[in-house]
């Protein structure tokens, strides 16, 4: 008993040690306490973070600040999910104090979407620390934009503590949103995926004048060591905190984009309320088998598709029997991420025409779906004969000079 109590210390420090070997890159936070705080000292600070927030070792970022002696942290402020992650998808945010430092919680998922200035008196300077999937629409990007308006309206420092675009730094898919079709998960003229990190993507809303009223904040970005372009975040070594209820993996990242705009239609179910978030595509019209082979015969590179029989938890088909594919990602370089849901619209239309999405999807769905895709035009080039061919040009051509724009405000090779 006596040797068990020595060894179990002696392996958990070992797990740890090797766990934090594995660890190739620094990211915001980790920089940040090595140049002591500097950029924090003398200011009253508040930070928009999350359960995502954290250093090398899991630490959260919250209680590092409010830890830190030579940092007055004065004020938390709550993206969607709040800053501990206890509040669910889609629910609104409430001003509350934080169990934890007692600080308080300034709700920017709520009422109020952009920090007003009551919010900001007093505090000198904003500091963001969330871990985003490099999405368009997953709505921590447009938290931040917003943040930086708010920053710039009321003469506040905006500091953001860089992290890894968790799909990488170089896959860029989809058109730019479009002035109708601006909104809280399509909030800037940025493509779906637009391959930045946070601190990069903030670079470039400040000076390019994608602000309201092309304002412009006092920007600093802690910029990461040792992160690359082509590194996903498995590459990182770092551990994967869930972003949100269901994007609980790394490789989450790449099936959101995959199946999400889709999905904003609630037509048929996505893996979401089951175990695959985002992962599959599946209804009890479907024939897993026959549906399976017409995907994989599209001859898509790096991936695949394979039969699935599934009975969601929740959300759509909750109960039901469904039938349709898991999608398996096998060289994600190779993919085409985002187009996979529109040829998966394109073969149930062809299979079982009675089903086709768009013409049998309730159209009180249909803006939801356009804010997503940031683009009336895709669901109205698509309606016409349920063909990507008829989208896909339309889809990509802002991506290469998106890419072309963006390279002014690379952080990292």
């Amino acid at each position: 008993m006596k040797m068990k109590k020595i060894l179990l210390p002696l392996l958990a420090a070992s797990l740890t040690l090797s766990s934090q070997a594995q660890i190739t890159i620094k990211t915001g936070i980790e920089v940040l306490k090595e140049q002591g705080f500097k950029c924090l000292e003398g200011k009253r600070v508040g930070l928009i973070t999350n359960p995502t927030g954290v250093d090398n070792s899991l630490k959260s970022t919250i209680d590092i600040l409010h830890e830190a002696e030579n940092v007055n942290l004065v004020a938390l402020f709550g993206p969607e999910h709040g800053v501990r992650g206890d509040v669910h998808a889609g629910d609104h945010v409430t001003d509350i104090r934080d169990a934890s430092t007692q600080l308080p919680v300034r709700s920017l998922y709520g009422k109020t979407r952009k920090a007003t200035p009551e919010m900001l008196k007093d505090i000198d300077v904003l500091v963001y620390d969330i871990q985003d999937i490099g999405c368009r629409s997953f709505t921590y990007i447009s938290t931040m934009g917003l943040a930086m308006e708010a920053a710039a309206e009321n003469d506040k420092e905006f500091i953001v503590l860089d992290r890894p675009n968790p799909v990488d730094g170089l896959k860029v898919e989809g058109s730019l949103t479009e002035e109708d079709c601006t909104s809280f998960i399509s909030q800037f003229k940025i493509p779906y995926l637009y391959g930045l990190t946070c601190g990069e993507l903030a670079q470039l809303l400040n000076e390019e004048g994608m602000l309201k009223n092309k304002a412009k904040c006092r920007l600093h970005v802690v910029k990461m060591e040792g992160w690359t372009r082509d590194m996903n975040y498995t590459d990182t070594g770092l551990q994967w905190i869930p972003s949100s209820p269901h994007i609980p993996h790394a490789h989450s990242v790449y099936f959101y984009p995959m199946s999400g705009i889709v999905g904003e239609l609630m037509y048929m179910n996505i893996g979401v309320g089951y175990t695959i978030p985002f992962q599959m595509f599946a209804a009890p019209w479907m024939k897993a088998a026959e549906f399976a082979d017409a995907m994989n015969a599209l001859g898509l590179e790096g991936v695949a598709f394979r039969p699935i029989y599934a009975k969601p938890f929740y959300s759509i088909g909750k109960g039901e029997l469904l039938q349709g594919v898991q999608v398996h990602l096998l060289d994600y370089h190779k993919v085409s991420i985002t187009e996979i849901q529109f040829l998966v619209m394109q073969e149930i239309a062809r299979l079982y025409p009675e089903h086709a999405v768009l013409a049998h999807a309730d159209k009180e769905r249909f803006r939801s779906f356009d804010l997503a895709c940031g683009s009336k035009e895709i669901r109205e080039r698509f309606s016409r004969r349920n063909r990507w061919e008829d989208v896909k040009d339309y889809w990509n051509k802002d991506v290469e000079s998106f890419r072309d724009l963006s390279k002014k405000y690379y952080f990292y090779k």
